[in-house]
């Protein structure tokens, strides 16, 4: 039986997200602290980009995992909404829009294991 890498990008994603919501946390707790720069983790798709992840052909016939092409990514790195005299840069509506991001995403996650652990056990017991 080959390995199921479901699992393994769930756990990538929810580490990822708690290094997130740390990173949230900080800058909520230094929005006060004069000359503090908000700060952001890379978003998850690097990440995932990274990761050897693949299709296997194990015959000519099956299909092709040539490049796909896909539109260019138009996203670009957040700039921080206001900058106070001080010099900090955190903006807490920005920062707790964030915060609801990474809610939702745990949400997601935690969803899509437990769908797929269901299915695997009904599998099984079938």
């Amino acid at each position: 039986m080959t390995p199921i890498y479901l699992f393994d990008v769930a756990s990538q994603q929810a580490r990822w997200l708690s290094l997130r919501q740390a990173t949230v946390a900080t800058n909520i707790a230094n929005a006060n602290t004069p000359g503090f720069v908000a700060r952001d983790v890379r978003p998850f798709q690097d990440i995932l980009d990274r990761t050897q992840l693949g299709m296997t052909v194990t015959s000519p016939t099956h299909i092709s995992t040539g490049p796909v092409d896909l539109p260019a990514s138009t996203s670009k790195s957040a700039d921080p909404w206001e900058t106070t005299q001080s010099g900090n840069t955190v903006s807490l509506e920005q920062e707790m829009m964030k915060a609801g991001q990474v809610n939702r995403s745990y949400s997601l996650n935690t969803n899509i294991v437990k769908a797929f652990n269901n299915m695997l056990l009904v599998s099984i017991k079938s």
